[in-house]
This record gives C-alpha cells, sequence and structure tokens, in this order.
C-alpha cells in the first residue's frame, strides 16, 4: 500500500528528545529546561522531538515555552498521537509520571477523530503553528496501559482510523510527515505494509547492546518501502553510559545479566583504544543505513552540549574493527565512517 515515494529526510540529523524534561527519571525545574533547551539551541540543535506522553504534556509546555520564541520554518519539530489527556481532580494516573506533577488522566485513542484532536491539543501546549513529523506513540506490546493489554485491538483501531487520517493531514499540509514511534518492531512491519508512512521512530531497537534483530527483519523492510527512520534510545535509557536503568518501564532496573556482561566487553575494546563508549553507542546508532536523524534525551545543558559534542568527535576505524572481530556487533551492521 506503500505510494510511490521519496525517501523523507529531515533538514537536520541530530535532535534532542523531551523525556527527560518530562521528568521521567528525575524532576527538573521549569529554569532547568529552559536552561537546558537554550543551550542545545547555542550549540546548533534545531531538531526537538516532544510527546504528551512526556509528563503528561509536562515536557511539551516546556519546549513550548522556549520553541515558540524562535522562527518557527528555522527547526524541525516532531510529536506524538495516541494519547489524550482529561482534566481531573483525582487523577487515576499520578503514580505513571508522580514527578510531573501532572493533573491529567490517560485516554488511550488512536482514532482519526482522537488524532486531530492530539495535534490540536500538542499545537495549543506549545505555541506553535505546526507540527512536521506526527509519530503514532508506543502502538507495541511493550506499553503497559491498553486496555486489556491488548495492543493488537489498539493496532487495529489505528490501522482504520490513525493511519488514514495522517496521511489525509499531510496532504492537507497539516503535518510533513508521519509514521510510528515505538519500542519493537512490530508496529513498523505492519503500517510499512497496512498504509503509507514516511519516517518512523525506532527506539532502544539498535544500540550497541542490542541490534540484531534490526538489522535482520526491520531494516531490509523498510529500506524496501522507501521508509527512513528515526534513531532512538541509543543509549538504551542511559544504561551505557554507566546509568543503573536499563530502557523504560517498571522492569527498567531490573537489568537483564547478559546487557551488563556485553556493556563490560563494549567498555574494555573502548579503554584499550581510547574511546568515549557514550560517543561510539551515539554514532554507531545514527550510521545505521536507514537512519537519517538520530534523538538523544537530554536533561541538561552539561548533558546536551556533551551529545552534542559526541557526533563530531573523530573515533579511529581499528576501534569498530575491534569490535566486529569479538562479534560484539553485527556483521552486516553499517559502521561510522572513520577520519
Amino acid at each position: 500500500m506503500n505510494r510511490a515515494q521519496k525517501i523523507f529526510r529531515p533538514e537536520f540529523r541530530f535532535g534532542m528528545g523531551g523525556v527527560a524534561l518530562g521528568n521521567e527519571f528525575d524532576k527538573h525545574s521549569d529554569k532547568d529546561a529552559q536552561e537546558t533547551l537554550e543551550a542545545a539551541w547555542t550549540v546548533g540543535v534545531r531538531y526537538f522531538d516532544v510527546a504528551p506522553w512526556y509528563g503528561f504534556g509536562l515536557s511539551e509546555r516546556r519546549f513550548g515555552h522556549f520553541l515558540h520564541n524562535q522562527n518557527r520554518d528555522s527547526y524541525l519539530l516532531s510529536s506524538k498521537v495516541g494519547k489524550l489527556f482529561r482534566a481531573s481532580r483525582d487523577n487515576k494516573h499520578a503514580d505513571v509520571f508522580p514527578l510531573s506533577d501532572s493533573p491529567n488522566d490517560l485516554v488511550i485513542d488512536y482514532t482519526a477523530d482522537g488524532v486531530r484532536r492530539s495535534i490540536e491539543d500538542s499545537l495549543q501546549r506549545m505555541g506553535v503553528s505546526h507540527i512536521d513529523i506526527a509519530f503514532v506513540h508506543d502502538l507495541s506490546p511493550d506499553f503497559a496501559f491498553f486496555p486489556n493489554d491488548d495492543w493488537e485491538a489498539q493496532y487495529r483501531i489505528a490501522r482504520k482510523g490513525a493511519f488514514p487520517e495522517l496521511s489525509k493531514m499531510r496532504d492537507e499540509g497539516i503535518i510533513r510527515a508521519w509514521g510510528v514511534g515505538v519500542n519493537t518492531p512490530m508496529a513498523i512491519l505492519g503500517v510499512i505494509e497496512d498504509a503509507d508512512p514516511d519516517v518512523c521512530l525506532c527506539a532502544r531497537q539498535y544500540s550497541l547492546i542490542d541490534h540484531a534483530q534490526a538489522v535482520d527483519e526491520l531494516f531490509p523492510k523498510v529500506l524496501e518501502k522507501d521508509v527512513s527512520l528515526v534513531m532512538g534510545s541509543a543509549l538504551n535509557a542511559g544504561f551505557i553510559s554507566g546509568s543503573p536503568r536499563f530502557n523504560y518501564g517498571e522492569e527498567a532496573y531490573k537489568v537483564p545479566p547478559d546487557a551488563i556482561a556485553k556493556r563490560d566487553r563494549l567498555q574494555s575494546v573502548a579503554d584499550r583504544h581510547g574511546v568515549d563508549l557514550r560517543t561510539a553507542a551515539l554514532q554507531f546508532s545514527a550510521a545505521a543505513e536507514p537512519a537519517v536523524a538520530l534523538v538523544v534525551g537530554a536533561r541538561s545543558a552539561e548533558q546536551i552540549n556533551a551529545d552534542w559534542n559526541s557526533m563530531q568527535a573523530k573515533i579511529p576505524a581499528d576501534f569498530w574493527d575491534d569490535l566486529r572481530s569479538q562479534e560484539l556487533i553485527h556483521p552486516d551492521a553499517r559502521l561510522p565512517k572513520a577520519p
């Protein structure tokens, strides 16, 4: 069903994500958020990825507070659809993002009307005129809040509602592109057969720790359909750079022993070559064949500066050769270009 199309390639290949400033992991003030966004803009970041889900609207409000003062044509903005919020005195979902202090209740809605409403709500929260890319968010079996834990039922709703409506909104010029934003490959593999997406957000599926399934199953399919990928969570939610958390969700602090063992082996090779492992991980994810952009989360000015500088760093070819020889990298994974 994929329409004849050129591969969607955004103007900017490095973006800042909004999870951290939605207070998912730690509490940050509005002042902290403003300083982080100012630092990102100063070093040259011009792609920003947010979602209503991040802090139940908090991330979008914070990003919008900064971005609405910038020339709207000077940056790329992506957000998500599939979740609406209803103001409530008795917040039934306060335990989901307890640090966001949100008064909102979650409403899952992948219908056509829900998509329109979600875009309108995001534009109002951020105070901007338009969103460039809309990702259908968390349409994946790992999302813990679907009614009856039935992600496939929600996918069927999206296939009939969200997918054709987003194509219509693209044709109307309300958005430039759309796809799904997920942590597992199922919805990406489904949507490229069932609809005509442009670009998908591939989160946590392609990192130095875990990338074989993406190389073997996902990448050949999206390349065949001329669908591009924005890569997210290259550090597995900070795990590669030393965080005790591995990915997201309730099980994030129950780190699989094999992930710890692989990180230790990767770190050993990095130390031997004098390479910063976090830098290598970011560049590895960005180099994937279908990748047209990399989005990284940042909670502080220091962190976004370090991420930006990592993308400019030079990593010698023998480091990647060493990883490959020790079978720490899939033999068919594309490697970053050496200096």
